[in-house]
């Protein structure tokens, strides 16, 4: 029987493949050549001359450092409370059997499903009636409630994907669960935690929707980026900013594909 493995693919599809990753990547490609453009007042193509005198400028304004300063937080911490939330649920929903567990697994993935600005109503109409005032916190816990589910993902999948004979031969060692889930459950989803969480972080750093709902006066890098877009004068910060937010989310995503990309292996499954 003849193998196929060392066919290679039709010209057609090498076409249409290329043509669809220069539709998805020229207009981020853009983005880096506008930063080092000599024009300041709009976006002309070619560009008239290149510089890098807007990479000066963009670390001498205080209102870049501001906004990236609470968008790193707002995302450090909603990434922490999903990782322990996540992880919590998604050891629940695949280690137990109990009434209306996939009514939780599907209410756990809804905010990711729903319209991000359902979700930011939602979420501001329930700060106004618990009369709970707009502030760093609201913004961490309208990103939190779509970080769990990028976590809960993760870690569930690897939860089922492990042995649960090596659990059961913990305790009947004699271990706890603390120590069970220190030294065997732990190195077993630590990958998919790892993933989960660098995720969810570029998730909330690049967040828009829910923010603007949830932050009140504050601005985050997205909400500080859409408000230079309306000013005339030195745009090219922007674009800056927006190679700075594209390598900050790019890197976590890059780096959780290669942790889960051999993640179909069954610990716990070789003799």
């Amino acid at each position: 029987m003849r193998s196929d493995r060392g066919q290679s693919a039709p010209l057609g599809l090498k076409i249409a493949a290329t043509v669809g990753l220069l539709f998805l990547h020229l207009p981020i490609l853009l983005i880096f050549v506008y930063a080092f453009t000599t024009e300041e007042k709009s976006f002309v193509w070619p560009p008239p001359g290149l510089t890098t005198q807007w990479f000066a400028v963009t670390w001498n304004r205080p209102d870049v450092w501001q906004a990236l300063s609470l968008s790193v937080r707002v995302a450090a911490i909603s990434t922490v409370i999903a990782l322990v939330l996540g992880t919590l649920c998604a050891a629940a929903v695949s280690r137990t059997k109990f009434f209306g567990r996939e009514t939780i697994s599907l209410l756990v993935i809804l905010p990711i499903a729903l319209p991000g600005i359902i979700t930011g109503i939602a979420l501001r109409s329930a700060f106004s009636l618990a009369e709970i005032p707009f502030s760093f916190w609201t913004i961490v816990l309208g990103h939190a409630t779509f970080c769990v589910v990028v976590v809960y993902n993760n870690a569930v999948a690897r939860f089922r994907r492990t042995s649960g004979s090596m659990i059961e031969a913990s305790m009947d060692l004699g271990a706890d669960g603390f120590q069970t889930f220190r030294h065997v459950v732990l190195p077993n989803i630590a990958t998919a935690l790892l993933a989960g969480g660098m995720l969810a972080f570029a998730l909330s750093f690049d967040e828009v929707i829910v923010t603007t709902f949830t932050a009140g006066q504050q601005q985050t890098v997205p909400i500080w980026m859409l408000e230079e877009l309306i000013r005339p004068r030195q745009r090219p910060v922007t674009n800056v900013v927006a190679m700075v937010v594209v390598l900050v989310t790019l890197l976590p995503i890059l780096l959780a594909y290669y942790l889960t990309r051999d993640g179909d292996q069954i610990a716990g499954s070789g003799k």
